[in-house]
């Protein structure tokens, strides 16, 4: 014990200036004030020097020091009784007997010295060994000095832990035009970049085609429901969404790739240049609104529908863009996904018709209505809106206090939108109205090079008149004539009538050649219109095109529409095109040119006494059938008929997918 209590005087009297010191700063060696801190002074380095007064501790370093220390014969214990050691913030104060200086320092000590020890979990042990005490000494004096260092109330040493280092979020990697994502994805061009994420247009070089790329950081907030997202819109495979080609969550990336539409026109950019005629304003709203319907069926919703997100290809259909991975990149979530959508499509119906954005604010290009007025119908904002296109708008747009322009209820959900659209009377497109032929203008021969004009030459003089005698005279005998020779006529045209009776009296000469009338001219036929046939869809396959099958020009091609699969996505058996011949005439063959690979066809033919072209599949009936890309269409019996239909029934694959095309088709009677 006796070296014990040595190396702990030891310890106070090496260790005790730089506590001080720190108490008179205000301030410790860490940051803490001395309201935080264990006092610690010393109290005597050496048996002769002078006593202090006690200082004041925490409370459990005062109970421990009120605790007797065993007795120890190196240490005088005939000091008299100790005052009363007051404490701040422990219990009342307890009267201690009084100890010799020196031991009492050394028990204060030695117990402040292993609680150190015990609250660290490292430290020096203090060697009994005298030849060992200055190495002690130091170690203790370190192991003191931590101690007597208080961390603050409620930080990281109030429960023993370590405070979380925050997650720093990787950055992106920069990118570039040029860029290559997983070897095969080449950046080409950035078309957005909001948000946190970016949007590219890039070349899949593998199969050498556009691509579009939605890209963000893997450490992205949104970054796994865009994946979410992506892969589920990937599975639904309608044509008239942009299919989502591929997911990918690779590295610090993770990017959506879809397809891209080079010859496809935004709704924006139409309406940029005027409002949309009926007929394609309701086009738009119906493959639209079907769309939409079966993304619901399947639990998927767009939430983002604006004039940016529809797309309008050559063919005339309407793909739309973004179906739930726009919303997810946004963050964007919605109670009544469906009310949403169906509101928006009556929004892109509305700007449509009107050229207007449905309400207050200008978007999209587009001027809103004028403030305060509330929601107009489209008949009245714009003179020569379709009646029936108006009211399907406002029966879409209900919501928020708006009301139709009539009694019938609003429609709530795509699908109930849909069913309205198909219901209206058929829109008819603008008759195409074929070019006027001018005749060449008369020309005025070029003066000659004198620069003189030629002489025109003079009117015939008029024939002299006849004197009067002579003249009389010419007229009898002009009569004269003219009497013979209706006799002669007259005589000559009975003894024609005369010989054919005795020819009538000949018996008449067998053979195969009597009786026979002349074969008919087999020739081909002329197709004066003809128009595309889509009764299982929505009414209309490429119509613009159309024109293109019979232009006798093999570089042109009417196309159908896009189709995952061969079968038309199992949409539908076909689509088809309707030949007009312009009057019932007899068919002998229908010769059909194909443009990509074997393509499959059937000849129909509507009943030779029908004279309006049929509306309906069950309006024709089929003659044959055949398959490749050169086909000859031949009936098995004699056909005559004024509307043919070439109906393709198996598309050929394409680099977008699967679709027919038909660059000439040639009727022959």
């Amino acid at each position: 014990m006796a070296d014990r209590s040595t190396a702990a005087v030891g310890v106070a009297s090496e260790g005790g200036e730089a506590p001080l010191a720190a108490q008179q700063s205000g301030a410790t060696s860490d940051g803490t004030t001395t309201d935080d801190q264990t006092s610690s002074t010393p109290d005597g380095a050496h048996k002769d020097a002078p006593r202090e007064e006690p200082t004041t501790t925490t409370a459990a370093a005062a109970k421990e020091a009120a605790e007797p220390a065993p007795a120890d014969p190196a240490i005088d214990e005939s000091s008299s009784e100790a005052p009363v050691t007051p404490d701040a913030e422990g219990p009342e104060p307890v009267a201690v007997p009084a100890e010799p200086p020196v031991a009492r320092t050394a028990a204060v000590k030695t117990a402040k010295t292993a609680e150190s020890v015990k609250s660290e979990k490292a430290g020096a042990a203090v060697d009994t060994d005298t030849t060992k005490l200055g190495v002690a000494t130091k170690t203790a004096t370190k192991t003191t000095t931590k101690t007597g260092t208080a961390k603050p109330a409620g930080g990281p040493a109030a429960n023993g832990k370590q405070p979380k280092q925050a997650k720093t979020r990787t950055p992106a990697p920069e990118l570039h035009s040029g860029h290559k994502l997983a070897r095969r994805y080449q950046l080409a061009e950035c078309v957005t970049r909001v948000d946190g994420f970016s949007s590219w247009r890039a070349v899949d070089e593998k199969l050498r085609r556009a691509v579009g790329i939605h890209i963000l950081p893997a450490d992205h907030p949104r970054a796994r429901k865009v994946l979410s997202a992506a892969r589920s819109a990937a599975l639904l495979g309608d044509p008239r969404f942009v299919q989502v080609l591929d997911a990918v969550d690779e590295n610090d990336l993770v990017y959506v790739i879809h397809e891209w539409l080079p010859d496809a026109t935004s709704l924006a950019d139409l309406l940029a240049a005027g409002p949309l005629e009926p007929h394609e304003a309701h086009q738009m709203v119906s493959q639209v609104s079907q769309g939409m319907a079966a993304a619901h069926r399947e639990g998927l919703a767009h939430l983002r529908l604006d004039p940016g997100a529809v797309l309008r290809t050559v063919s005339g259909q309407y793909r739309i863009r973004g179906l739930a991975v726009a919303a997810a990149l946004r963050g964007l979530t919605s109670e009544r996904p469906q009310r949403e959508d169906t509101e928006a499509i009556g929004a892109l119906l509305y700007a449509a018709l009107t050229q207007r954005w449905p309400y207050e604010e200008d978007a999209h290009g587009l001027a809103g209505l004028p403030k305060g007025v509330g929601l107009i119908a489209p008949d009245q904002v714009r003179a020569g809106v379709h009646r029936g296109l108006s009211e399907v708008a406002m029966r879409a747009l209900v919501n928020d206090g708006a009301t139709a322009s009539r009694e019938e209820s609003p429609c709530t959900t795509p699908e109930e939108l849909a069913k309205v659209v198909a219901g209206l009377p058929r829109i008819r497109p603008p008759e195409q109205v074929p070019p006027v032929y001018r005749a060449p203008a008369f020309q005025q021969p070029p003066p000659p090079v004198g620069g003189h004009p030629r002489p025109q030459p003079a009117p015939p003089a008029p024939p002299p008149a006849l004197p009067g005698r002579t003249g009389q005279i010419l007229k009898w005998a002009v009569s004269a004539l003219v009497i013979v020779a209706i006799g002669l006529g007259s005589w000559q045209l009975a003894d024609t009538l005369k010989s054919r009776e005795d020819r009538s009296t000949e018996p008449t000469p067998t053979g195969s050649k009597a009786g026979v009338a002349p074969p008919p001219k087999v020739g081909p036929v002329t197709i004066v219109t003809a128009k595309d046939f889509d009764p299982l869809g929505d009414h209309s396959e490429s119509p613009s095109l159309i024109p293109k099958v019979y232009d006798k020009d093999p570089s042109t091609y009417w196309q159908t529409s896009w189709y995952t699969r061969a079968d038309f996505g199992g949409l539908k058996s076909g689509v088809g095109v309707i030949l007009d011949l312009g009057s019932a005439h007899r068919v002998s063959n229908v010769n059909v040119d194909f443009m990509g690979a074997d393509t499959s066809v059937d000849l129909m033919a509507a009943s030779s006494s029908t004279t309006t072209m049929p509306t309906e599949l069950d309006g024709f009936t089929k003659v044959t059938s055949g398959s490749g890309t050169q086909v000859t269409l031949t009936p098995g019996s004699k056909v005559t008929t004024r509307f043919l239909l070439v109906w393709l029934t198996k598309l050929p694959p394409s680099p977008d997918g699967f679709r027919g095309k038909i660059s000439e088709i040639s009727v022959t009677g």
